[in-house]
């Protein structure tokens, strides 16, 4: 090891999220890992020769992770800025049309899908899951600073599309990552084989589970208001069939579809038994409070998650359905609707939980040895008294103002 490239970054108080916070602490960095978290007076005297490189009235923390957004919807950021509409399909249908009108892809679409791309680095974040059914996201993975994992979304319910998806999915290089989009909008023919080539190259496998309450009525009766709007655009063709039973977890199951790699983006809807069954499976769960809120679609059963087990993600979602992508405001509005929910938990979220979603967690997500130094320097406002573990993670979930100094080695 050459001492002198060590470097010890210190702070009022150091947040590593796998353990308790640290008052007056620092983090030792040396070619662009961690090797070290701790006091002050320990850190100086295991690394005499470091340079110190203070921090004041700071909070340190990992890098934020956002497990899910569609950089590509950027453009359509008109769809959040007004009331959104009475219904979920309404939304779909908007969406649907604006994107018909100003393109899916073009200068206009990748410029502002750069500007958000940009936009989550300045603010804290280091990894990103993108959703897109264009070739934008994999183009920003070589632009954004930290890791982008861009997955191409797979839609397609009518029989008519499905050879020719799977036709394109087998020629997808191994390389690519692949979702589908969700059980109402993707043929289970479809979602197997993904969920298949996803188990074969070790990858994560996305779907949005459970958004709107509508979804689990089309799945056990074939009816209500999704299964109407997707027989009203004539895709519907009794390519699925109702369950009769369950809920969307339950569907996902019957179709093999549920391990330890699998994200369930939203889940929402969900009852008790299916929280049991997502536990003993492992898998994975995305919160988007903010996108849930500006849609009306619920809010999902946080506390019940935890007490089976499962630390949740969060993402931003989009800015067609997101007025602010901002996980900052995510960790906000959770804790507005979730007092029940300490801030550690949801601090723990917005880093460990999606490094963990995403299988980074060995890289990602605490301030542990060996982990890669990608950190922040959460600015203390002026006057705020921070004394306790407990007044340092309320002030991160709370927080607003300047975007946090970016830390990387």
């Amino acid at each position: 090891m050459v001492v002198d490239s060590i470097r010890i970054h210190t702070a009022d108080w150091i947040v590593p999220i796998n353990r308790p916070p640290i008052r007056r602490g620092g983090v030792a960095v040396d070619r662009g890992a961690i090797i070290a978290t701790g006091e002050i007076p320990r850190l100086q005297q295991q690394f005499p020769t470091a340079r110190i490189l203070k921090h004041l009235r700071a909070v340190l923390m990992p890098a934020l992770i956002n497990a899910h957004i569609h950089l590509e919807l950027s453009h359509l950021a008109t769809l959040a800025a007004d009331s959104p509409d009475t219904s979920f399909t309404g939304w779909i249908t908007r969406l649907i049309d604006l994107r018909n009108q100003l393109g899916a892809q073009g200068e206009e679409a990748e410029q502002a899908a750069l500007r958000t791309c940009l936009q989550q680095d300045r603010t804290g974040v280091g990894v990103m899951a993108d959703i897109g059914n264009t070739g934008i996201g994999r183009q920003l993975a070589a632009v954004f600073p930290g890791q982008l994992f861009p997955f191409r979304e797979y839609l397609g319910l009518h029989a008519q599309t499905l050879d020719k998806n799977l036709f394109r999915l087998e020629r997808e290089p191994e390389s690519h990552l692949c979702s589908g989009h969700a059980p109402y909008s993707t043929h289970p023919r479809l979602l197997r084989r993904l969920k298949e080539r996803a188990v074969a190259l070790d990858q994560v496998f996305p779907i949005h589970t459970a958004e709107p309450a509508a979804e689990g009525e089309m799945i056990r009766q074939g009816r209500g208001e999704m299964a109407d709007f997707i027989r009203r655009r004539g895709l519907w063709d009794n390519s699925f069939v109702p369950t009769g039973r369950g809920g969307s977890i339950h569907y996902l199951r019957d179709l093999d579809l549920l391990d330890s790699r699998t994200l369930c983006i939203h889940a929402i809807h969900v009852a008790d038994e299916e929280i049991r069954l997502m536990a003993g499976e492992g898998v994975k769960v995305c919160l988007c409070p903010g996108s849930n809120q500006f849609l009306g679609t619920g809010r999902a059963p946080v506390r019940r998650y935890l007490d089976h087990g499962i630390l949740p993600a969060l993402g931003t979602d989009s800015l067609a359905s997101n007025p602010e992508l901002s996980l900052w405001r995510e960790m906000r509005l959770l804790a507005e609707h979730h007092p029940e929910v300490e801030p550690a938990e949801i601090v723990t979220m917005a880093t460990l939980g999606g490094a963990a979603a995403l299988g980074v967690d060995h890289r990602y997500g605490s301030l542990e040895t060996g982990k890669k130094a990608d950190f922040l320097a959460v600015p203390i406002v002026d006057g705020l008294v921070v004394d306790s573990d407990e007044q340092v993670y309320r002030f991160l979930v709370t927080r607003v103002g300047a975007d946090p100094e970016r830390i990387r080695d």
